[in-house]
């Protein structure tokens, strides 16, 4: 924006300065017209101030305001692109029938909604169904997470706040400190706080009353939760990966949202590609239609799809150049496997746990890795998948 301001305010600058120096080129020529233009230039001088004014760059409190401006436009499309309705919700069909049925009883009785538990891998729209959970209630949502909880006193201001029915949402719930779940027992059951004043001989124990309110916690690793705090949530549920065409309808509502014009072959396209994940369905889009807009090639239609995901390492199954280089080298290296966590960790460059929580998921589901008591091996879809003749010998390892 500064460009384009310095460009437009640089046009008054050749007419002042002639303007400025108006009288001597009058005086030496000597042209009466010009004479009596030159004496109104008095009453005119504010003429020359105004330009220049004109041409300073924005001072730092309009590109501040310009930034914000700017800022809050984007955050609210990015909350357009939750859906706000369990109605609008895409995908998760037996969820939803549960949490509709969950819902109605709720507000029947005129009661908060039991406590939920959302496990599953990232990026399946745990955050987005508790936001829908407090539309529906018609309550407020807050939301944490739990590293961001160290202190106890942390969580009981939160819960003190709370007002009757709100929804609290806390995501990686497993990760919650020791002290701080203990707080959360007698809120979660009792809807109280146990708070000790004083201390040594003098300290006593007193009861806080709560707001009657629903704990929402996310999880992605449910066998990480202590049984104390699993066994406090009502409603204990999966998120499962999504299926193409729940992606494809995704794809397209956020184009529509994000303005960008995008063909049903080609959002099948970024669909197919998005490993069953919504937050990489809308993060594919994106990088798509920053293609198509530098290209300038119009719409987004299949190949054009194509040809923007191969640009960013996206093959046509999902996997991008790390899974490829772990799995070309799992067959070039050591035959196909099976091979060790730490030995493929030591091979690629990569952590062993990033290995296991990022890549291997993914390529498990898709049936291009196996994990045995031996090792990891490299599955025949992934050689035929990758280009390699699998061997008699890597199938008679899947079979045995």
């Amino acid at each position: 924006m500064a460009i384009i301001s310095s460009k437009s305010s640089s046009q008054p600058k050749p007419s002042a300065a002639p303007t400025a120096e108006s009288p001597k080129s009058a005086g030496a020529v000597g042209q009466p017209p010009d004479d009596a233009s030159s004496q109104q230039q008095p009453s005119a001088s504010p003429s020359p101030i105004q330009p220049q004014n004109a041409s300073e760059p924005p001072s730092a409190s309009t590109k501040l305001l310009e930034a914000d401006a700017q800022g809050d436009e984007k955050e609210r499309q990015e909350e357009r692109l939750r859906p706000q309705r369990l109605a609008d919700y895409i995908g998760q069909k037996s969820l939803k029938e549960v949490l509709g049925i969950a819902i109605q009883a709720a507000q029947g009785r005129g009661e908060p909604l039991d406590h939920l538990l959302l496990y599953g891998p990232p990026g399946l729209g745990k955050t987005t169904m508790s936001l829908i959970l407090a539309a529906e209630m018609g309550v407020s949502c807050k939301i944490t997470s739990a590293p961001a909880l160290e202190r106890p006193r942390d969580i009981v201001g939160l819960l003190v706040n709370l007002q009757a029915g709100d929804v609290l949402f806390i995501d990686e719930i497993h990760r919650l400190p020791r002290v701080t779940e203990e707080i959360l027992y007698p809120a979660m059951e009792d809807f109280r706080i146990d708070v000790t004043i004083g201390k040594g001989q003098s300290a006593r124990t007193r009861s806080v009353g709560l707001q009657r309110f629903t704990l929402v916690g996310a999880t992605t690793k449910v066998g990480a939760l202590t049984s104390p705090l699993r066994d406090r949530f009502g409603l204990i549920q999966r998120l499962r990966f999504y299926e193409l065409d729940e992606l494809t309808a995704i794809i397209l509502r956020t184009a529509e949202i994000l303005s960008t014009k995008v063909t049903q072959d080609g959002a099948e396209e970024i669909g197919r590609r998005a490993r069953g994940t919504p937050r990489i369905a809308n993060r594919l889009l994106k990088r798509v239609r920053d293609f198509v807009q530098v290209k300038k090639l119009g719409e987004i239609n299949q190949a054009i799809a194509a040809e923007a995901l191969e640009l960013f390492n996206v093959d046509p199954v999902g996997l991008d150049w790390t899974d490829r280089r772990m799995l070309t080298m799992m067959i070039e290296n050591f035959g196909g496997g099976p091979v060790g966590l730490d030995t493929l960790a030591a091979a690629t460059g990569e952590d062993a746990q990033t290995i296991e929580e990022v890549y291997e998921p993914y390529l498990l589901q898709i049936g291009y890795l196996q994990r045995t008591p031996r090792g990891r091996i490299a599955a025949p879809a992934a050689w035929q998948h990758l280009g390699y003749d699998a061997p008699d010998s890597q199938l008679s390892l899947l079979n045995s």
